[in-house]
């Protein structure tokens, strides 16, 4: 198997796709202990459909159609996971996997324009280019660090970032090799970037910060303290807020971008359901943000619920239910 990723791949690279879809707004749902994905109407919370993947699903993409969903089947340590699964979202069904190497463990995924995939092979400590059609893997490319976890990359293509969990850092990938490493903080995990693709922002778990890379410099430019553990980080698409899941606060902080700063915590409260309430924290960690600004929502693993955000007025705005340990979210908005 070749390795190198042509700089023409990653030109693509930042241009999720969000292609119309019959019927209302959708979410997909992750449930790492049921080995299922939850599709659920996201207005009502309505269950539509629940669709079997492959072992411990983590996250989720919708590819260039609009209407397929691709979750990567970490697995765990004793059953590690080396597939893609592929649902229909509009018709709730499995449609096929995809094999990568032994090892693979694929966790964080970036959707490409022309209907491929970037996928981190945490296992492996790599960067794959997939292609769903015929459902192989076209590219390898190490990232010399340790537990490989998230991807994104510049609206140009030029460059992808991963971020590396055991090293405290992120790798910079450009044409076919990685071109640099840059220290963020212990535990970087995850990672979003600005829409006008500026800006890198990586959550530093155990540090308990935010780094900023700037993608032009490829340096840290700032660090913002937040504390809680946290975890994943989303933008919103006018680029002024970014949302922070604070798994051990059981909050999700709100940050001005511009001014680099927290301004806010919206306490996710006991959303969880009968059984789960007795949990220190709900565990707040993935997160996905419509694209009119207004909505999001965060995944709160120890408590088994998706829990709605009001972006307008910073409030939990309600609660869906999908499965046991609810992680990775997608959505398909027509």
């Amino acid at each position: 198997m070749r390795r190198g990723l042509p700089a023409v791949v990653l030109c693509l690279a930042a241009f999720a796709a969000a292609g119309p879809a019959a019927g209302a707004d959708r979410l997909v749902v992750l449930n790492k202990s049921d080995d299922t994905a939850s599709i659920l109407d996201a207005s009502t919370g309505r269950s539509i459909a629940t669709v079997p993947v492959g072992h411990g699903p983590h996250e989720a993409a919708i590819l260039a159609d609009g209407r397929t969903c691709a979750v990567s089947d970490y697995g765990d340590r004793a059953r590690p996971g080396r597939t893609i699964t592929l649902v229909d979202v509009a018709k709730g069904e499995r449609i096929g996997s995809i094999e990568l190497p032994s090892g693979a463990r694929p966790h964080g995924l970036q959707a490409l324009r022309d209907g491929r995939l970037l996928v981190t092979a945490e296992g492996l400590g790599e960067l794959l280019l997939v292609d769903p059609k015929p459902r192989h893997v076209e590219w390898q490319i190490p990232t010399f660090q340790e537990t490989s976890h998230m991807v994104v990359a510049t609206p140009n293509g030029q460059r992808a970032f991963v971020a590396n969990i055991g090293s405290g850092s992120v790798t910079v990938v450009e044409g076919r090799r990685a071109i640099r490493q840059i220290a963020t903080g212990k535990g970087a995990e995850g990672i979003a970037r600005t829409p006008d693709g500026r800006e890198v922002w990586v959550t530093n778990r155990e540090a308990e910060t935010v780094s900023v890379i700037d993608t032009a410099g490829l340096e840290s430019v700032a660090t913002i303290p937040v504390a809680g553990f946290p975890i994943r980080v989303a933008i919103t698409p006018d680029g002024k807020r970014a949302l922070v899941s604070c798994a051990k606060s059981g909050d999700v902080a709100v940050l001005d971008v511009p001014g680099r700063r927290e301004i806010r915590r919206i306490p996710i409260g006991n959303q969880a359901v009968p059984g789960r309430e007795a949990a220190k924290t709900p565990t707040p960690v993935g997160l996905l943000v419509a694209p009119d600004g207004r909505r999001a929502w965060v995944a709160c693993t120890e408590a088994d619920v998706v829990v709605a955000l009001d972006l307008e007025n910073l409030t939990v705005s309600g609660s869906l239910t999908a499965g046991r340990e609810p992680d990775g979210l997608a959505g398909v908005f027509p």
